[in-house]
Formats: structure tokens, C-alpha cells, sequence
């Protein structure tokens, strides 16, 4: 039977066959041997074969089928594995937010990068907007600014609301500041970007996914937690991947929190392709191997200087360049 993956909780697969069974699947001790150097070599969103053995109470995935695409990053334990988030996506939803807990610029550009190698578009969803004082607000936009530039769709919601579409109007009369600081609703400004996709939704710990999800999928009551106050950081509650089913169409990925990005298998040279602006301005340097950090006649420096590269935006192409030394993969957390 071929099927779904819809779940993974690490030893255990939930596929949903083709015929509309659940099924609970293992793999196989021989699977991982087969060059497949990832700590999960079935994914989420991954199309298996599986095979329910006659006498068993659970069925074996046998095979993955080809991939669309899928998202990867460097394994936590610093080994020289792969993490897969997960496959066959039609885009992602990186939820960031600029406090509670802050999202690193270098996080965003990483992910960035890695989605570009496999051209999964992203929507960069700026959450918590309720949360934020005139100063942060006023970077968000600085940081939406920049990304809109570049050319993502970015999108500011807070998690909360529900249809209140007050933030950045002006207030009027008959409104109170409770009112007027909610933010723009999920479920408006988000529904029309999710119908009919697959999506994933990923991003750190403590960014609101699993709020976010709850508000978009009425009874589905994920788990959800407060930072932690000592160091504004997040905390895990999504322990496993799971696709869930969305009521006006589509699949939304519920992934656990990313505390940091370290880049797989990316190459240098490649690496210039993935940062859009750079990849533009780099047609025009002098040589055709410029790694843009030293050369003469380099358009990529010249454009940094004359501030149509971000400097934020060079220093994660400048930090995933040196991602071939293993000791700087924790520039990424």
C-alpha cells in the first residue's frame, strides 16, 4: 500500500493509506543503511510504501518515494547528519518574532537560504504584534521592510486576536488602546495564503506556532507554554511532527521548536545563489569564482557599501561560509 506520512514521533509513523486507513508504522533496522545519513530518514509529508506483514500488529514503511523537496538542517548533536523538518511542502510559514521570544535575523536568513536550495517559497509571519512597544514595532517593520524588499511575502498577525484589524490604523473615537493593540487577526490574514496547500510551519521555540494552530483549527488543542522570563526564550511543546488537517482545505506541518539553523551540505559556491540580493548583485563581479569577501572588483561589496545589501544579510551569507568548520555551526543558535 502506498501512503502518507501524517505523523512522526521519532520511533513510530502514522500513515494515512490511499484508501483512507491510519496505519502505525516501524522501519526497518536496514533502512537506515542505505547512504541515507539523516537522523530521521522518514519525514513528515513523505509518500511511503508500506507493507503490513501478515501475523504483525503494526504495518513496515518498505520505501520512500520520490521527493518534490523537503526542508533540512544540521542535526543538533553537532554529528555530520541531517535533520529532515520535513517533504513535500508547498511553502513554509516561518513564524518569527521580534521579542518574546527575539528571533535572530541570522535564524530567518539561514532558513531562508536552505528553502531557496530547494525553491520552497516562504512567508515570513511576524507574530505577537500585541506584545510589542512603538519601538518594536517600529523594527518590525524596519525587518518586514527589509524582507518585502528582497522579495518574501511578510505578513504581521497576532496570534490572539480574533478580527480585530486595528494595529497600524489610525484609532478612532469609539475604540479602546486594548482594542487597538490586538493586531491584525490570523484567521483573515492567513486562511487565504493556507487554502489548499501543504504547509509548514516552523520556526524557534516560544514564537506562537502552536497558539497560532490552535486558533486556525477549532479543537485541535495543541499544547501550548509561556517563555521563560529569566531568558525571554521558549519552550519545547510540540514534542513530534505532525500534519494536520485544515478545515477550509490544505495540511498545515506542526513541527517543535528550532533553537538554531546549521546549514547541510552547502557548498561555498553555492551559497551565493541562496541570498537573492547578493545572487542579483554578483553578476557583476570582476571575477566569476568572487566569494565576495576580499576581491577586487567585487559588485557584491560595492552594493554593501552603497546600502542595497543589508548588513544583517551579509553577515549570515559571511557566517554560513564558514559553516565547513564544524565549531561554527553554533553561530547559528
Amino acid at each position: 500500500m502506498k501512503g502518507l506520512v501524517i505523523k512522526n514521533t521519532g520511533s513510530w509513523y502514522t500513515v494515512l493509506t490511499d484508501d483512507g486507513q491510519t496505519i502505525d508504522c516501524k522501519i526497518k533496522g536496514n533502512f537506515r543503511l542505505k547512504g541515507i545519513r539523516s537522523t530521521n530518514p522518514v519525514a513528515v509529508g513523505d509518500r511511503v510504501v508500506v507493507d503490513l506483514e501478515r501475523g504483525e500488529q503494526y504495518a513496515f514503511i518498505t520505501e520512500i518515494l520520490d521527493r518534490k523537496n523537503y526542508i533540512i538542517r544540521k542535526a543538533s548533536n553537532l554529528s555530520k547528519q541531517s535533520h529532515i523538518i520535513a517533504a513535500n511542502v508547498d511553502q513554509v510559514f516561518l513564524i518569527v518574532t521580534v521579542n518574546y521570544p527575539q528571533t535572530s535575523t541570522t535564524f530567518i536568513d539561514r532558513f531562508l537560504a536552505s528553502a531557496e536550495a530547494y525553491r520552497i517559497p516562504v512567508v515570513l509571519v511576524f507574530n505577537k504584534t500585541d506584545l510589542l512597544s512603538p519601538e518594536e514595532l517600529h523594527y518590525q517593520e524596519m525587518m518586514m521592510t527589509l524582507y518585502d524588499t528582497i522579495g518574501y511575502q511578510c505578513v504581521a498577525i497576532s496570534a490572539i486576536a480574533e478580527e480585530s484589524e486595528r494595529t497600524g490604523e489610525r484609532k478612532n473615537e469609539n475604540s479602546s488602546s486594548e482594542e487597538c493593540n490586538l493586531g491584525p487577526s490570523p484567521l483573515r490574514t492567513l486562511v487565504p495564503l493556507l487554502k489548499d496547500k501543504i504547509t509548514l510551519f516552523s520556526g524557534n521555540s516560544g514564537v506562537g506556532k502552536s497558539t497560532l494552530l490552535n486558533k486556525l483549527i477549532p479543537g485541535v488543542q495543541l499544547r501550548t507554554a509561556e517563555i521563560s522570563d529569566a531568558h525571554n526564550t521558549g519552550m519545547h511543546t510540540t514534542t513530534f511532527s505532525e500534519m494536520l488537517p485544515l478545515p477550509f482545505g490544505g495540511w498545515a506541518i506542526d513541527t517543535p521548536g528550532i533553537k538554531g539553523f546549521g546549514t547541510f551540505d552547502m557548498e561555498p559556491e553555492e551559497l551565493t545563489g541562496y541570498f537573492r540580493e547578493i545572487f542579483h548583485f554578483s553578476k557583476d563581479c570582476r571575477f566569476s569564482n568572487c566569494t565576495h569577501t576580499h576581491e577586487p572588483g567585487c559588485a557584491v561589496l560595492q552594493a554593501l557599501e552603497n546600502h542595497y545589501i543589508a548588513q544583517s544579510r551579509y553577515q549570515s551569507y559571511l557566517s554560513m561560509l564558514e559553516d565547513k568548520d564544524e565549531s561554527k555551526y553554533r553561530e547559528a543558535f
